[in-house]
């Protein structure tokens, strides 16, 4: 789960993170009394989702309150278009107001998990302000890496070691430190999967300061965290995958494709799009329905399937192991029975109580195109979405 910009930043202030002074406004009235409070020179900034707000328009400068208000106006209701939201935009109904910093130097500061060896990993540049990804491409020299082991945590002595490879010292040290305890602290407690601060702004007049900041949650783990859950915005997330939460599809993740797939087991699912890969047709989605017994779960697997437009034909994967196959086969005709599904329907299924599953299929007479093995099941799906115009 991702939160804006302002709610990141007011999370990392408990931490003792050094954050610009600023609030949310959701008018432009609002914007303006904030600008008039701070006092100050503002950065207008559009609350999506998405990187590249500035190119898209969606940062705007105002040295007084009306031309704060003037800029809020402009953000608010717009459908801002970046780099990462594409073409259709995200429509912003929010925007922080915030001191407008003079900047001198920019840095890079974030945390994921190194799945390699299961430890948080810290990452720092002195080449902040831009993808991180693009500076280990071009620039991998300029990236520092360091491993923590969650049993010891981040020591003191690993603050400052950091601090001074991005050339903070002197007064900037104590606050350097601050930031990047605070940081891993946060990374830590909440459950994340990453936590960056990019840029990391040291300003002209000696501070360090969260310029930009991005949060984002271990969904598995929200359970834990009533007060972040509820900071969730499902206006910025995907539609269909919002629709298949609600439904008890956790595992559903929207493609760009047009081969619909239902799966139990995420590796089965990622090999399974890997052979729709092969076959020479897209999938349109990762759906792992888990290893349930439960025929609801497949009727609603098919129920977000059909509201995609995208999608011209469906693959069931599905080796049975402590699933049963009779109860897949049946939710299959039971999805049949409570909506129009209106395009082909592709079937693998392999594993316990197959016999009786291949007789309730074959006793409903319904059109399912059955396939021995997997290979055969993606060459068949990318065959019945090309004959309906799935090309």
């Amino acid at each position: 789960m991702k939160v804006h910009e302002y709610q990141a930043k007011e999370l990392l202030a408990r931490y003792g993170v050094p954050v610009p002074r600023g609030r949310v406004a959701a008018s432009p009235d609002e914007a303006a009394a904030i600008a008039a409070d701070l006092a100050v020179p503002v950065a207008v900034k559009a609350q999506i989702h998405a990187g590249g707000r500035g190119k898209g328009g969606g940062i705007k400068l105002a040295d007084t309150p009306d031309e704060a208000r003037k800029a809020a106006a402009d953000i608010i209701g717009m459908q801002l278009v970046t780099h990462q939201t594409g073409p259709e935009g995200r429509l912003v109904k929010r925007v922080l107001v915030e001191e407008r910093l003079q900047v001198e130097r920019e840095l890079y500061l974030g945390i994921v998990i190194d799945n390699s060896i299961g430890f948080p990993l810290v990452i720092a540049s002195d080449a902040g302000g831009v993808d991180i990804e693009e500076v280990a491409a071009k620039t991998p020299e300029r990236i520092r890496r360091l491993p923590v082991d969650p049993s010891i945590g981040l020591q003191p002595y690993q603050g400052r070691d950091l601090a001074l490879g991005l050339g903070l010292s002197g007064d900037l040290m104590r606050p350097a430190v601050q930031t990047v305890s605070g940081l891993y602290r946060a990374f830590l407690e909440n459950d994340c999967s990453l936590a960056e601060i990019n840029p990391l702004a040291v300003t002209k007049d000696g501070r360090l300061l969260a310029a930009d900041a991005k949060l984002t949650f271990d969904d598995n783990a929200l359970y834990r965290h009533d007060e972040i859950a509820a900071l969730r915005d499902t206006d910025e997330e995907d539609p269909l995958e919002v629709q298949a939460g609600q439904l008890g599809i956790n595992n559903y993740v929207k493609l760009s494709g047009n081969i619909g797939c239902v799966v139990n087991g995420a590796g089965l699912a990622m090999a399974t799009m890997d052979a729709i890969k092969l076959a020479g047709g897209d999938p349109a989605n990762f759906l792992d329905i888990g290893t349930v017994n439960d025929v609801s779960r497949v009727v609603n697997s098919f129920r977000i399937l059909i509201e995609d437009p995208d999608v011209r034909a469906v693959l069931i994967n599905i080796f049975g192991g402590m699933a049963r196959v009779d109860i897949i086969a049946q939710g299959i005709i039971d999805a049949h029975k409570e909506m129009d599904i209106g395009i082909p329907v592709v079937a693998r299924l392999a594993g316990t109580n197959l016999e009786e599953g291949d007789r309730i299929l074959r006793d409903s007479e319904l059109p399912v195109v059955r396939a021995a093995d997997l290979g055969q099941a993606a060459r068949n799906a990318v065959e019945a979405a090309a004959a309906t115009g799935g090309e």
